[in-house]
């Protein structure tokens, strides 16, 4: 619960800290589920990662700058490999889709290479990542609601495993591409299936409402899956895809999802004689971003989807598990989001006196809403830490926020810290490796920060620090 839903917070004043903040026994702990692996705090209270103090990352890289644990990133993906390969082994089979749109570079779709999964870009510009570091086409798939002909283009040239078709509008470019390049599309079908998820609007997906896939009302998705079947010069139909949405904590709409899906397989086999060999249930598999969030590990992740995928089969059709088609996911957040941290130096520290006489303090910070827009998007909380020292001082509830010309430039809402933070000091706020850097800005003129991979006790440059040079050189006037 965020604090202005717990009626403490208000518009015209401060009543405390939220109900959710408890008072903390030690402001310095750290929680561990917020952050990457090899994350710790040394005696003398600085912030350490990958064997490299927070101090030493600053004085390399300067800050703001994202801190990216490299080993915690492969954990992550060969847990989600290996769960995954174990639960479904008596099905059909899985395969893990490294979902590029939460952050992307070369040296990252390095390591989902290396750690062997799949990687799901949604732009040209994400599959040109993949194509530079030589990631092989059979193992991407390129989503999209609105694909050009340009990027179909690329993604049949270089031989993609799977091109999610979105809309009928879609079906005849593909078919036109594939036909100009003489060769045959591999496609799945994305399906809106109706499940409302447990998450913010603007990033549920399955529900009717919205602009991804073909609707299963009006037989919108049937109809879709016959239109491709009409093309077998052109296109071959893999399969069914859905996505219900991100940041979700639950597997009950994968479970209402998977059984929709499955009732439209069994229909597609049945009425066009196609039995599809794939199905797909995306991914949006939530993190902690806070202490109030409790995800679930990728091994009960991956159990539950199996006894999803294996129920669905078992209720609907003949019940037979004979040919149930090789499922794969999504996840992007999941991998990255913990593996990655934002470190900043602090500018100002300013308490502000509001209604009743009650005092919030706004601590200030060298970035802000250009490298972390999901606060102002939709209302995400985050967590934040004092990195660069140990400090004895009590814990003050204060709100962190960025240098940015907006009000609602605010990077965490509400947090102890404590009270004896100071102009000069670093904060950490972890959870930042999803939809930060990929939907980060240059509002103001800010250029943008680094992306610093962390490993063994060494540091180095993923993407470098944007310069005024950068942002100038890209001015023709």
């Amino acid at each position: 619960m965020r604090a202005h839903e717990a009626g403490v917070l208000h518009a015209d004043g401060y009543g405390g800290p939220p109900i959710y903040l408890p008072f903390p026994d030690d402001v310095m702990a750290l929680t561990p589920a917020l952050w990457s692996r090899t994350v710790r705090r040394r005696d003398d209270g600085v912030l350490e990662v990958g064997g490299v103090s927070v101090l030493d990352l600053a004085r390399e890289h300067g800050t703001a700058a994202y801190i990216l644990d490299e080993a915690d990133f492969r954990a992550r993906a060969g847990a989600f490999r290996d769960e995954y390969a174990a639960a479904f082994a008596h099905l059909g089979g899985a395969d893990v889709y490294y979902a590029g749109k939460a952050f992307l570079c070369s040296a990252v779709a390095r390591w989902v290479m290396e750690e062997g999964l799949n990687l799901d870009v949604c732009t040209g510009g994400e599959l040109a990542v993949a194509q530079r570091v030589g990631f092989s086409g059979e193992r991407i798939a390129l989503h999209g609601n609105n694909k050009t002909l340009a990027e179909i283009r690329q993604a049949l040239s270089y031989g993609v495993g799977r091109i999610v078709v979105d809309s009928f509008a879609e079906i005849e470019r593909i078919v036109a591409v594939a036909t100009e390049l003489g060769v045959v599309a591999p496609v799945m079908l994305r399906v809106t299936v109706g499940v409302e998820a447990h998450t913010h609007e603007f990033i549920a997906t399955g529900h009717e409402d919205q602009k991804f896939g073909f609707s299963l009302a009006g037989d919108v998705a049937f109809n879709g899956v016959r239109e491709i079947l009409a093309h077998p010069g052109q296109l071959r139909f893999l399969g069914l895809h859905s996505h219900i949405g991100s940041q979700i904590f639950d597997t009950a709409g994968f479970e209402t999802a998977a059984r929709r899906l499955v009732r439209l397989h069994h229909r597609i086999a049945d009425e066009l004689g196609c039995a599809a060999p794939e199905i797909d249930l995306g991914g949006g598999y939530g993190i902690a971003y806070t202490s109030q969030h409790t995800p679930l590990s990728t091994a009960v992740l991956a159990e539950e989807m199996s006894h999803i995928v294996e129920q669905a089969f078992k209720t609907v059709g003949d019940g037979s598990l004979d040919d149930v088609p090789r499922v794969s996911i999504e996840p992007g957040r999941a991998i990255v989001g913990p593996a990655m941290f934002t470190l900043y130096e602090v500018g100002t520290v300013k308490p502000v006196t509001v209604a009743d006489g009650h005092v919030r303090t706004y601590v200030s910070v060298d970035g802000g809403m250009s490298d972390n827009a999901r606060p102002a998007l939709y209302d995400a909380d985050f967590s934040v830490t004092l990195a660069n020292r140990a400090s004895s001082a009590a814990p003050l509830v204060v709100r962190v926020v960025g240098r940015h010309c907006e009000a609602g430039d605010i990077v965490v809402q509400d947090e102890w810290l404590p009270a004896d933070v100071t102009p000069g000091d670093l904060l950490a706020v972890p959870g930042t490796g999803a939809y930060c850097r990929s939907l980060s800005s240059q509002y103001n003129h800010t250029p943008r920060p680094p992306v610093i991979a962390v490993r063994n006790g060494e540091s180095r440059v993923l993407i470098r620090r944007e310069t005024i040079d950068d942002l100038l050189g890209l001015d023709v006037g």
